[in-house]
């Protein structure tokens, strides 16, 4: 998604950072200042299939057409935020095995991209970046904790405890997707191979998976609504419920009602001051009547199974950055390096 609004130059508050938000298809990239503005953005086709050095490259070219959007050149810039999807071994700079980056593994991607950009890289997980962008100028700006899951392909997250994002010993801090769930010997299979995770009921993959078996129970007549079962996905089900589809809008409530449930062990863990839901599975989000429901019944969900006190404390938000919360939170990222460097 394209920045909706860039803010000028002249009434910019420097020093300037560069984010940079490697994924499978599309390098985003884009300029920010000191207040978390965008100031330029730019973006270009990975082309995974080249290989790691020659990415890291685009990514440079990337991140040089942002700062000449912004007006400025990319010297002009005082650190970069780089985050990728998968494995990786944050401290060292490296992506160990990426699933959707074939041919990737073992590259010190950090390193590289500091030496394309001439610029000192900061290095984070994609989910993670994206949760302390909306941490710092999103939906989550006003508290001092909070904790992002991002409801997509799969189910990413992060976590924000007063001002810093957890990383982990082992850069795996945030995997919430894998949180278990579920215990019993027939629950659901996540993508990594795991039981009962998350991921297998709350991600898009999870919940088209038992929409498709769940509609074996139904009436033909019921079942022609929601069309061929090779082509149903979130956004059919969420077609379907605005057209008052009670099967589809069970499907997604029921999806919800996992949440609340997965959501109840974070507050228990860590007590956040708000819990934000972000990626592009958010049924039009909160303002659309879909997207109400949902919230409102994961709010239920939590309060129905909560400790008293998280339960009512802690807010629930749709983050509100959309797409360009990796690279805002990238950027985000890099100047908490320079400031903590300072």
């Amino acid at each position: 998604m394209v920045p909706r609004d860039f803010h000028p130059l002249s009434a910019a508050e420097p020093p300037f950072f560069v984010g940079i938000d490697l994924g499978g298809t599309n390098i985003k990239s884009g300029v920010v200042d000191n207040a978390g503005h965008i100031l330029g953005y730019a973006h270009l086709k990975s082309e995974v299939e080249r290989g790691p050095e020659k990415g890291a490259g685009r990514m440079a070219e990337a991140a040089s057409q942002a700062a000449a959007k912004a007006g400025i050149d990319l010297s002009d810039v005082t650190h970069a935020g780089l985050v990728t999807p998968g494995t990786m071994d944050t401290a060292a700079g490296m992506l160990l095995e990426p699933p959707n980056l074939p041919g990737w593994s073992n590259f010190p991607i950090r390193d590289r991209v500091s030496e394309h950009t001439g610029l000192p890289v900061a290095y984070a997980n994609d989910a993670n970046a994206a949760a302390y962008g909306e941490f710092w100028i999103g939906s989550g700006s006003v508290y001092s904790s909070m904790v992002m899951l991002t409801l997509g392909t799969g189910v990413g997250g992060g976590i924000i405890t007063e001002g810093q994002l957890l990383d982990g010993a082992n850069s795996h801090g945030g995997e919430i997707g894998h949180m278990i769930i579920d215990s019993s010997a027939d629950a659901r299979v996540c993508a990594c191979g795991g039981q009962g995770h998350l991921e297998a009921y709350c991600s898009a993959t999870g919940l088209t998976a038992r929409a498709i078996e769940a509609i074996n129970s139904l009436p033909e007549s019921e079942q022609k609504p929601l069309g061929p079962r090779e082509a149903l996905t979130p956004l059919v089900l969420h077609q379907a419920a605005e057209s008052g589809n009670a099967f589809a809008e069970r499907m997604i409530l029921e999806t919800a009602r996992y949440l609340g449930v997965g959501i109840t062990t974070l507050l228990h863990i860590l007590d956040p001051a708000a819990i934000v839901l972000g990626g592009a599975m958010n049924f039009g989000g909160a303002t659309n009547p879909i997207g109400q429901k949902f919230l409102s019944t994961v709010s239920d969900e939590i309060r129905s199974r909560a400790l008293p006190i998280p339960a009512e404390h802690a807010a629930l938000h749709f983050a509100t950055l959309g797409g360009d919360a990796g690279f805002v939170g990238a950027a985000g990222i890099a100047r908490l390096h320079y400031q903590n460097k300072e």
